[in-house]
């Protein structure tokens, strides 16, 4: 066959439609093991953008390879398709932000098939839809039986641009996640919770189930968002009412140096003891937090005139407001010890609050003058009849006696609070609850899910909520009385359908149930799960909250929704910044596919950069992967024919096959470990390179060897181009359907290899032997190898390290 050139106007549309519709992705296949890889969905936006078809392009090269290595795989795509940016498009554009949001997943679900992504759309799902989001009310119910979903008034984040609340993890920087200039505003009202704090010790210990196969930074930024603190709860009478005010410390120990008391502006307390000035005053302090990150907080205090009762010293100390102070960390008051905190340190200097130290080192003593808190641990002092402890010995003694005579106990708090998932829009699940004045909150009946959103709303983006406004929609009978009630106007937080999807995944035409739970016991817990760092104390802390309940329901038996997660890196700008529309840097992937290809698009996001790590995007790059295809294909098609020849030249034919077998253990091997799929491209490359070296020297039976090995290697970074390949090798059946080649590790094996010599760790020297030489000639060679001798005379050698083909290491003193 004479050499073609390689034209993906040609060879990708081609297979595209016989893709499109052939059902070849389909999951379920019998006798094989499972194996379930899941790229985050996305939000339906309108168009791909070069994140989306990185992050798919891993995904999907994985779930091709595990294909190829026989396992029945599980590799769905769905849409996260309720929130603000449809409503958003509503009241820009004049369209209902279903018609909008339909739209946006027909153009993306067209885009992604283009680029050739394997998932299995049959098991398609969108979270606006009925049969969905029925199930997040299903869900809702189950947890206001059980007390994890209860209402109450509280302070909340309020972004005024979005007109909603925003969950605590949704305000970065003290503005809006979405808007990054807007300034989140603290209001009162009364709003839906779900109680994550149930589950805290859960989110924090469970974590030895992921820890092999989780990022530690994912880890550790769920560990602080949770933040657990270990310490006790103390009573500390106000002096002239009787009423008292619990303040929680880690350190007990230190209660002897305590000067004033500090409550939260927002403390029931100050409402309710504080004069309108004060109470005024505290107000203004809340809104002023409210637009600050909280590690920027200048801290700010307001003395309320009042006094409180050390119930250990039996001393009056001034009670102050402070901005600093959390209602929901511990009991929203603390005691404040300047002389070993260094927070109360910085505020009490600032007010001219007394300063006492109660803490010495153990090999010290107390400074007569504090001018720098001492926070660690050492002996108590000047605290009655605890001085001379140890600050250990003495937490756990004065946690007793609080516990004992009635005026405290130990207790653990938390950093996490509970979830707000009211919010005051339109597009998202309707909370099915219904407000009767006779009974109260009533549950909507099982029987009559899903609480349907009306399509006729007016949406303006003000303050309540649309829904509110539709009177057909609110006005309905009890369930109960069978009076007049209305419904609840709120919809569910969007993160709440993210929560649960990948179950859904499993069973996504179940009318009665969210899935059936042998059909999610046959796939969980995800053996792949791939996304954004972004998301790590968003979607990942709610959804393993929501397998844990999910768990104690009965539906699972997994106590974690993803054994392994991936946190890809993102693709920069040429300019090296995140990709904006506001900087002019947005690449488009569809002109990219029309210049050159998606397979080019697939491999160029794949090799350009290690997957966890920041991408730059560079064009030029693109066309360097581009012409790499076409040397495939050259190469590929001029040599079909001369399989049928006869015996090459055997030193060529072994160079090419050995160069061939190391592909396929280094590929293998990036597959099975680390993903490193930049260097698995570049040894496809350095392969292609050797086959063009030997070509003139490959006889039939090399070529019959290598052909079909390049193509499969091939399928799972440009399947486009390894199918049309593989057709054209008169092979039948998908390419990604075909056992993944095997390597001989002696065929693989180099003829010499090269040996660092090191001196007390440095490198030093190199050698040069043969693979698999023994370990005492090693050793013999590098000492009496000539670059090394100014390194070793006049020393005494203490050791010789050496590992057979990785290195060997004189350690001399």
């Amino acid at each position: 066959m004479p050499e073609k050139q390689y034209d993906h106007h040609e060879i990708e549309p081609k297979w595209h439609e016989q893709w499109k519709e052939s059902g070849i992705y389909r999951s379920g296949e019998p006798g094989k093991p499972k194996y379930y890889v899941l790229e985050m969905l996305p939000y339906p936006s309108g168009r791909l953008h070069m994140g989306h078809v990185r992050n798919y392009s891993i995904g999907d090269a994985l779930a091709r390879y595990m294909w190829m290595k026989g396992y029945d795989v599980l590799h769905p795509m769905g849409w996260d398709a309720f929130g603000l940016p449809a409503e958003n498009a509503a009241m820009q554009r004049g369209r209902h932000p279903r018609e909008w949001t339909w739209a946006n997943i027909d153009e993306m679900k067209r885009q992604m098939k283009r680029m050739g992504f394997a998932y299995d759309w049959e098991r398609e799902i969108s979270t606006c839809e009925p049969d969905y989001y029925r199930w997040n009310q299903w869900f809702f119910l189950k947890m206001l039986e059980r007390g994890l979903a209860y209402r109450k008034k509280a302070l909340v984040n309020w972004c005024p641009e979005c007109g909603t609340v925003l969950a605590n993890e949704q305000v970065v920087d003290g503005c809006c996640w979405r808007h990054e200039k807007t300034p989140v505003e603290q209001r009162a009202l009364e709003q839906w919770f779900l109680k994550t704090t149930a589950y805290a010790d859960q989110l924090l210990d469970d974590m030895k189930e992921i820890e092999a196969g989780w990022p530690e930074r994912v880890l550790t930024m769920q560990r602080n968002w949770i933040g657990r603190s270990e310490g006790a709860e103390v009573d500390f009478t106000l002096a002239g009412s009787g009423r008292t005010v619990r303040v929680f410390t880690t350190r007990v120990d230190t209660i002897y140096g305590a000067t004033c008391v500090i409550l939260a502006p927002e403390h029931a307390l100050v409402e309710e003891l504080c004069g309108a000035e004060v109470r005024a005053q505290a107000r203004e302090m809340i809104d002023r937090r409210a637009r600050q990150e909280a590690g920027d907080i200048k801290k700010e205090g307001l003395k309320t005139g009042l006094e409180a009762v050390n119930p250990f010293s039996g001393e009056r100390v001034p009670v102050w407001i402070g901005n600093f102070v959390l209602t929901g960390y511990g009991t929203g008051a603390i005691m404040a010890v300047p002389a070993h905190d260094e927070r109360d340190f910085e505020f009490c200097t600032e007010y001219g609050i007394a300063v006492r130290p109660v803490i010495r080192p153990v090999e010290g003593t107390l400074p007569e003058k504090v001018t720098v808190a001492f926070t660690g641990y050492g002996v108590v002092e000047n605290s009655g009849e605890w001085s001379g402890l140890k600050s250990e010995d003495a937490r756990k003694a004065m946690s007793e006696k609080a516990r004992r005579e009635g005026f405290g106990e130990a207790a653990v708090t938390y950093r996490l609070k509970d979830w707000g998932v009211s919010r005051q829009r339109y597009w998202g699940t309707p909370i099915p609850v219904i407000h009767c004045e006779k009974d109260g909150i009533v549950p909507v009946p099982e029987n009559e899910l899903p609480v349907l959103l009306p399509m006729d709303v007016s949406i303006t983006g003000q303050g309540r909520s649309p829904l509110a406004d539709s009177e057909e929609f609110m006005n309905v009978k009890c369930p109960r009385c069978g009076g007049a009630a209305r419904r609840e106007s709120d919809t569910m937080d969007t993160f709440v359908d993210s929560s649960w999807y990948f179950y859904r995944y499993c069973d996504p035409n179940n009318a009665e149930a969210p899935f059936a739970p042998e059909k999610a016991a046959k796939w969980f817990p995800i053996d792949q799960y791939i996304g954004g760092v972004t998301h790590a104390i968003l979607h990942l802390i709610y959804s393993r909250f929501w397998t844990k309940v999910m768990r104690d329901l009965g539906l699972i038996q997994n106590s974690e929704p993803a054994r392994n997660l991936f946190t890809q890196g993102m693709v920069l700008g040429e300019d090296g910044t995140a990709m904006s529309k506001s900087k002019g840097n947005i690449v488009d992937p569809e002109e990219m596919v029309a210049k050159y290809g998606a397979d080019t698009c697939r491999l160029f996001v794949l090799f350009a950069a290690p997957p966890e790590k920041d991408m730059p995007w560079n064009e030029q790059s693109v066309g360097g992967q581009r012409r790499f295809l076409e040397r495939v294909y050259r190469f590929f098609t001029r040599s079909l024919d001369r399989r049928g020849a006869g015996a090459g030249d055997a030193e060529a034919e072994r160079q090419a096959r050995r160069k061939l077998h190391q592909t396929i253990h280094k590929i293998t091997g990036d597959f099975d470990s680390r993903w490193h799929f930049n260097t698995s491209i570049a040894a496809l490359m350095e392969l292609v390179n050797e086959l063009y070296a030997r070509e003139a020297g490959l006889g039939g039976e090399a070529l019959g060897e290598v052909l079909p090995a390049l193509a499969l290697m091939l399928a799972p970074f440009a399947p486009y181009l390894a199918e049309q390949m593989w057709e054209e090798l008169g092979r039948t059946g998908p390419v990604f359907k075909q056992a993944w080649p095997s390597y001989d590790e002696a065929l693989a094996a180099e003829d010499s290899i090269e040996i660092p010599l090191q001196v007390n760790g440095k490198l030093r020297g190199r050698l040069h032997v043969a693979a698999g030489t023994a370990k005492e000639t090693l050793e013999k060679m590098a000492l009496e190898d000539a670059k090394l001798r100014p390194y070793l005379e006049g020393k005494t050698v203490v050791r010789v390290v050496v590992v057979p083909d990785k290195l060997v290491n004189i350690v001399v003193k």
